[in-house]
């Protein structure tokens, strides 16, 4: 058998990162069994699914690197097989047309609200002739669910739950209108993909009761069910924008890398011995729902940074520089250019050894673009003294003897320092002010060699003339 999973989002909004944790856990079981890893974009919802939402999903799981075996499936576009299906029920005496009107349903409701219940349809119509059906009602379809008995779901993460069949009712497959309900969509949905296992968030768990009864009234052999604990915030409540970032491009935009991302999702709620930092190739083959834990995670934003600050480190140099020069163009609305591209690739290896996040990365950039004058903080003013005047006048003599790399730069600054008896910090402090307009950078013989000859004097220069 070939292990076929589904990640099927709704495009209602943002995408959240706990259905982002959802696909990857999808993904990531169906490579380490060979298997099938499919989108179904659930976009029945017409007054709330918009075009852009579903880019959303398709530009997070593109950066994501979360690529499905096959094209979307629209569940939108698969309506006459659902009527099918519940035509079909209705055929077999597993489904029946109900009539009642919207008075019968209120009043059934506020019965149970007196009775301080929960609502549950009586089943008046389940074997009530249609021909008694009063006139100017549209009915629904509904499943004619087992009124004794238990249903019981076997998941894979939380072991055997059962419910008691007396606790659910006949289902609405079909509403008035004629469309499909999701509990309804998605089974047949699931039947059709031929999905294997279905691998979601435990808020689904009441849906997979009612859903595992339409594969047993069709005769349809149940998927496997796993159902992930949620995503709870630091103070173990449900997770929302008041505790940080939720929406996954948002993590994009603060300047995450998608690899980071991942490996901290997959350890949230999933672990394998002492193993923080993972590959993909490692995730794959590690993961498997064993791993998965039975208690809801709580986001740490500050593990995440700090996991996002390793994978930032190892990330090859080229591609980070690509990474802030895009962030720098953006935030500058304009290009450049190829001499401060230059700067930003040569100094990329150091840059990326002090930094966090992208968005750290392309601020600690930024004075390599920046023209003269420099904006500069209030401890590089203060360094400017008359006597780091002086010494800065002097050390662009020294340089200019210089060949302009790192070590013959360095030595002139020792050199010099030693010559007016200061310490090497003493000297190369205004230098770095003079230089970045900042009291900390990469070592400022490095930042020397990047910057140029020509650049190193119009920045002192422009210090001087102050």
């Amino acid at each position: 058998m070939t292990i076929r999973v589904r990640f099927a989002p709704s495009p209602t909004g943002m995408l959240h990162i706990g259905s982002v944790r959802t696909a990857l856990f999808n993904f990531l079981f169906a490579r380490h069994h060979g298997g099938d890893f499919l989108l179904r974009v659930e976009d029945t919802d017409t007054a709330r699914s918009t075009p852009e939402a579903t880019q959303v999903i398709f530009d997070v799981l593109a950066w994501l690197d979360i690529t499905p075996d096959a094209p979307p499936v629209f569940q939108s576009t698969r309506y006459p097989r659902h009527i099918e299906v519940a035509e079909a029920m209705i055929a077999a005496g597993t489904a029946y047309r109900c009539y009642c009107s919207r008075e019968e349903l209120a009043a059934m409701r506020a019965e149970a609200d007196a009775a301080k219940k929960p609502f549950r349809y009586d089943g008046r119509w389940r074997d009530r002739d249609p021909s008694e059906a009063p006139a100017g009602i549209d009915p629904v379809i509904r499943l004619k669910a087992p009124r004794t008995g238990e249903t019981i779901v076997r998941d894979l993460v939380k072991g055997e739950i059962r419910v008691q069949n007396t606790e659910l009712d006949d289902m609405i497959l079909v509403r008035s209108d004629g469309t499909p309900t999701y509990l309804h969509a998605v089974v047949v949905d699931d039947h059709d993909m031929a999905i294997t296992h279905v691998i979601r968030g435990d808020d689904h768990m009441t849906n997979t009761f009612r859903q595992v009864q339409i594969f047993d009234a069709m005769g349809w052999t149940r998927p496997e069910f796993g159902h992930l604990p949620l995503i709870h915030g630091p103070d173990g409540g449900k997770l929302s924008k008041r505790h940080g970032a939720v929406s996954t491009l948002q993590f994009r935009d603060d300047g995450y890398l998608p690899e980071a991302l991942c490996n901290y999702l997959l350890r949230l709620g999933w672990g394998h011995g002492d193993a923080e930092i993972l590959s993909r190739a490692d995730q794959i083959r590690l993961f498997d729902l064993s791993g998965v834990g039975r208690g809801a995670a709580k986001m740490d934003y500050a593990k995440l940074l700090q996991v996002n600050a390793v994978w930032v480190r190892a990330a090859e140099p080229d591609r980070l520089t690509k990474l802030v020069i895009d962030r720098i163009e953006a935030d500058t609305g304009g290009p450049i250019g190829t001499i401060a591209a230059g700067r930003i690739a040569e100094m990329m290896p150091r840059l990326q050894e002090r930094a966090r996040t992208i968005v750290e990365l392309a601020e600690s950039a930024m004075f390599l673009v920046r023209d003269v004058p420099l904006p500069f903080t209030a401890k590089a003013t203060a360094l400017i003294t008359e006597d780091a005047r002086d010494d800065l006048s002097a050390l662009l003599l020294d340089f200019a003897k210089t060949d302009y790399t790192a070590p013959t730069l360095y030595a002139a600054m020792v050199a010099y320092a030693a010559s007016i008896d200061k310490k090497l910090g003493k000297v190369a402090e205004p230098l770095r002010a003079a230089l970045t307009g900042s009291t900390t950078s990469p070592p400022i013989d490095a930042v020397m060699q990047a910057l140029g000859q020509h650049e190193v004097e119009r920045r002192v220069f422009a210090v001087l003339a102050e």
